[in-house]
């Protein structure tokens, strides 16, 4: 196995060259998570791997209550299946919670204040209320409680990991909250020792060829507790070693051959965000564009061949979608017709034409 054929093999298994007729739903389900702190984009990333390749399919995915929003690993916003929800916040959410105590503690949230917002949220959102941020800020500052100095933020982030809030619809472009209980009725439940065999099982064949560096990062755990999950599921993965380094991954993976392979991937895709080593994807030379003064925002990118080859940014314009290009060095003939077939899919998302310039 080449490096090649693990940048090949990771579109396939990620559902983006090899794609499956699956809903929205079933696309979320077999990533295990998508990354979600860029709504719109997640939205792109899911239904880029979707049978239901339009915008409101995954929205209405949401308002059906398949998916969830929250914060389930690395105290990152991920969509996550509704059936998995009460189960990877169980097992993943504790050590972030342990990182955050310090800062928690700076802010004067202790136990007791965080129980206080806790009640009066219970019972400011009961009934399956669904109310903006700038709203249950609100709420909680007419019971005394400060929300300002990132404190309000840091109360949602604590309630949503302990399985007390996670986000509803959007409304007019801003997040809401809601009470999971409400949202999202008895889903699985996992012992410790069986979510962790699942949440290793269903990284490894949707994200893999990867290695448990890769797992480690993708879910926050100990790479103690990774050893043991690799170990839990060992017989249902084959592994190849490049370098010292040793890639888990699906079996029946390497018979997949990409038809296709020029594709625009929003900016927080889970092809780039999913490992911890993204220098395989993009030459070092390039890393910068990608992530602009390494601020943690990632650049919306076009791969091509598995590399990512250029950047591209969105234009709405009179019922139109406009995609202009940035690519790292000058494209063939043929290569730029790829990419403006490439964006097709995209308008057909948005339901508008679509025009790529450069």
């Amino acid at each position: 196995m080449t490096f090649q054929d693990v940048l090949n093999l990771r579109l396939a298994s990620q559902n983006i060259t090899e794609k499956n007729a699956y809903t929205p739903a079933q696309v979320v389900q077999a990533l295990g998570a998508v990354q979600a702190q860029d709504y719109a984009g997640s939205l792109w990333s899911i239904a880029l791997r979707s049978k239901d390749t339009y915008q409101t399919a995954v929205e209405q995915a949401i308002a059906d209550r398949t998916i969830v929003r929250t914060w389930p690993m690395r105290g990152t916003l991920h969509f996550v299946a509704a059936d998995d929800v009460r189960w990877m916040l169980s097992l993943l959410t504790p050590r972030v919670r342990s990182g955050m105590e310090r800062r928690q503690k700076e802010l004067g949230l202790d136990r007791n204040v965080l129980n206080k917002c806790q009640d009066v949220l219970l019972e400011a959102l009961n009934g399956g209320k669904q109310l903006m941020r700038n709203e249950v800020y609100t709420i909680l500052e007419n019971k005394g409680i400060t929300t300002t100095a990132q404190r309000g933020i840091h109360i949602i982030n604590h309630l949503a990991q302990t399985q007390v809030l996670c986000h509803g619809c959007h409304n007019d472009k801003q997040p809401t909250y809601v009470l999971l209980d409400h949202w999202i009725p008895p889903s699985k439940t996992l012992t410790p020792e069986e979510a962790l065999a699942e949440i290793t099982l269903r990284y490894f064949t949707s994200h893999g060829p990867a290695t448990i560096q890769d797992f480690v990062w993708w879910t926050g755990l100990k790479v103690s507790d990774a050893r043991i999950g690799i170990a839990s599921v060992a017989q249902h993965l084959i592994n190849s070693e490049i370098d010292n380094k040793v890639y888990w991954y699906a079996p029946g993976l390497r018979d997949m051959k990409p038809s296709k392979t020029t594709f625009l991937l929003s900016g927080f895709d889970e092809y780039i965000l999913g490992y911890t080593d993204r220098t395989l994807m993009v030459d070092k030379m390039h890393l910068p564009k990608l992530v602009p003064g390494n601020n943690g925002m990632f650049m919306p990118p076009v791969v091509i061949n598995g590399k990512v080859e250029a950047l591209w940014k969105r234009t709405i314009k009179k019922e139109r979608v406009i995609i202009s290009l940035f690519p790292f060095h000058k494209l063939s003939n043929s290569t730029l017709d790829k990419v403006v077939r490439a964006a097709q899919p995209y308008g057909k998302y948005l339901e508008m034409p679509v025009d790529v310039q450069m």
